[in-house]
């Protein structure tokens, strides 16, 4: 659905219709309702309907009291860490997390703003250092070397579609995001090699680990986060959240072993509430 100005539609009308005459036979046919769709070279583009403008208005009414909410019981109540915040930031976190709307970590980890310098991506992946820059690494360049971090974060998540498009992808795809997750090859391959004989769902869930595996071992190529490590400066993690049982793995990279993938202070997050019915 695209929506256009007032001032857009004129505009067109008067190219195609000569003139401001044929803008006001526009604007009374539109008046009257007649008007369902106008052609806009040679496509056909619907008008939004005036329900479906007014559940946009309501939308972004509920985003402005949520906004004065959080102004009134978060902000205020802490402005002056807020205040503090404005001259300053010192996370002690980069995340990396994926773009799906159902797996925000400040909303399932409670990260609070000024504690984690975050940056999303379609499957949370982290490229090697020699696939060259992506806004991913740029983020990571400025949290390591700028903000001095003391642990990088990659979380993934139950049911990605990032992951899935990986598993399934074809040779030579022009699709953007099959040429992204085509960075996690390894991952798929190593799936395919010990997982082939479960289920394509199963296959998936195996592959949104390694890929964060993956990413954890790609962090190393980075020669200023390694010197980190190499000191103690910085700790590399992995975070696993599925959302289906809303349960969370947390471990970190063993950066004591260097020809294998290895993993210590392997959690799992998980409590039993009653549930209404």
């Amino acid at each position: 659905m695209l929506c256009l100005t007032r001032s857009i539609l004129i505009r067109h009308v008067s190219q195609k219709k000569g003139g401001f005459q044929g803008v006001n036979s526009f604007l009374a046919d539109s008046s009257s309702g007649n008007l369902k769709s106008f052609r806009l070279g040679f496509r056909e583009t619907p008008v939004a309907s005036v329900e479906q403008e007014n559940n946009r208005l309501d939308f972004f009414k509920e985003m402005k009291l949520r906004f004065l909410n959080f102004k009134k019981h978060k902000y205020l109540e802490e402005v002056e860490h807020f205040q503090n915040l404005a001259e300053l930031q010192s996370p002690k976190f980069m995340v990396i997390a994926c773009v799906d709307s159902r797996v925000c970590p400040c909303n399932i980890l409670g990260f609070e703003p000024g504690e984690a310098f975050m940056v999303r991506n379609v499957a949370n992946l982290v490229p090697s250092f020699e696939k060259g820059p992506t806004e991913t690494n740029a983020a990571l360049e400025f949290a390591v070397n700028t903000l001095q971090v003391e642990n990088i974060f990659v979380i993934g998540h139950s049911n990605c579609a990032g992951i899935q498009a990986l598993m399934s992808m074809k040779n030579n795809s022009s699709s953007f995001v099959e040429k992204w997750v085509g960075t996690a090859e390894v991952a798929r391959l190593r799936t395919e090699a010990q997982a082939s004989h479960l289920s394509f769902d199963q296959q998936c869930k195996h592959c949104e680990k390694e890929a964060i595996n993956l990413s954890l071992h790609n962090l190393l190529s980075y020669p200023w986060i390694k010197e980190r490590v190499r000191k103690q400066l910085l700790c590399i993690h992995g975070g696993y959240y599925d959302f289906v049982n809303c349960t969370f793995q947390k471990w970190t990279l063993d950066t004591t072993e260097t020809t294998t993938f290895s993993s210590k202070a392997f959690q799992f997050w998980f409590s039993v509430f009653s549930m209404a019915p």
